[in-house]
């Protein structure tokens, strides 16, 4: 049986003073050489099911024989989850600043000419344990600035120093109405046939402030780097955003597959010691490029059509707006459909809309995983 151990981590303070604190759970492994893991849920305060698949992962590890250490965090932004108007929950951007929690995470990465020039002496294993530490550095200078930092950065930062002190980082989202679906650097494109995720979407070597990107984006760069230089140096970490459905909702079943799903990656990667078999699943894949916004042209009230998940073919419907001020007219109803192949993924969760609303999030050029 694995031990754990649990422990709070303060990330700010609220104007009556009060700490805000996180939940912070390690389990132990029995190899110290094994691959260290790092998993957070509930960045976005609806984003709730990542905490089920994380307490679906805590029950199984505490059966396990672990090898590497995994830290996890639930509830991983308070100030977020209890961001609450009436019976919805908010909690997406920083009240104070508008920004995306999920948007506040820092590129770390050095002037990678002038680090490689200082390192290059050094062991392969040396160097990249050197990087960590300035990685880490990093967080800890930008956390002590004395000009301060914002509450949004200041969590963010928290949770990025945790995540930089391991090899393998995933972070645990949903979208509004939404399919399960996997964010997954390009080069780490076989773990997506590992997680039990049908819709895979592959990153490219860029940052745009999220947590996998700080996590994998400085590691892809050096590696980059290093090969330009002669030296094989493949990425040393792993970092995925795992999507699980829909937001505003628990089922501890479903967690129970997702859960599944981690540990055979986990298992592959010699965290975790035994066999744990893939779940067999029709995957499908797109680049990041090709990942697309569908926007709506009228404004109205929609009713959703298309279901995520399911390749939809040029010219089926993908919604229907209603414009009940239009009875009588040619335009009182509206199909919305699209000219080419495509895999919706979600849809936006309410059903009256702007002109404009991002209504659909679809795959296009999609391959199939094999």
């Amino acid at each position: 049986m694995s031990r754990w151990q649990k422990f709070t981590v303060k990330v700010g303070e609220l104007a009556t003073g009060h700490e805000l604190t996180l939940p912070v759970f390690r389990f132990e492994g029995r190899d110290p050489a094994a691959p260290s893991v790092y998993i957070q849920a509930n960045v976005h305060g609806a984003e709730v099911q990542g905490n089920a698949v994380i307490f679906q992962l805590m029950k199984r590890l505490e059966q396990l024989d672990l090898l590497g250490r995994i830290t996890l965090v639930p509830l991983a932004n308070p100030l977020g989850i209890n961001q609450k108007s009436g019976e919805f929950t908010l909690g997406r951007f920083d009240p104070i600043t508008g920004v995306n929690w999920n948007r506040e995470y820092q590129d770390l990465t050095p002037e990678l000419p002038q680090w490689f020039d200082a390192h290059r002496h050094l062991e392969p294993a040396a160097m990249l344990q050197a990087y960590r530490q300035h990685l880490l550095a990093q967080c800890e200078r930008q956390l002590a600035s004395p000009w301060g930092v914002t509450t949004g950065r200041r969590l963010a930062l928290s949770l990025q120093a945790m995540a930089h002190r391991a090899d393998i980082v995933l972070d645990l989202h949903t979208g509004p109405k939404s399919c399960k679906h996997l964010y997954c650097p390009g080069y780490a494109k076989d773990a997506a046939r590992l997680f039990a995720i049908p819709c895979v979407l592959l990153m490219p070597n860029e940052f745009g402030g999220a947590m996998d990107e700080a996590a994998f984006y400085p590691w892809w760069q050096l590696a980059q780097y290093a090969s330009n230089q002669g030296m094989d140096m493949p990425p040393a970490v792993e970092a995925f955003t795992l999507e699980l459905g829909s937001q505003e909702r628990i089922d501890l079943q479903d967690a129970q597959q997702d859960c599944d799903g981690i540990l055979a990656y986990l298992t592959s990667r010699c965290v975790v010691n035994g066999s744990m078999a893939a779940k067999t699943m029709t995957r499908y894949a797109c680049e990041l490029r090709d990942y697309r916004k569908y926007h709506s042209p009228v404004g109205g009230l929609v009713e959703y059509l298309a279901t995520p998940g399911h390749p939809l073919p040029a010219g089926e419907p993908l919604a229907r707006i209603l414009r009940p001020d239009r009875f009588g007219h040619q335009d009182e109803q509206r199909l919305l459909c699209l000219d080419e192949d495509v895999i919706p993924v979600l849809h936006f969760a309410s059903a009256s809309v702007y002109q404009g609303t991002e209504l659909y999030k679809v795959m296009t050029r999609v391959t199939q995983l094999t």
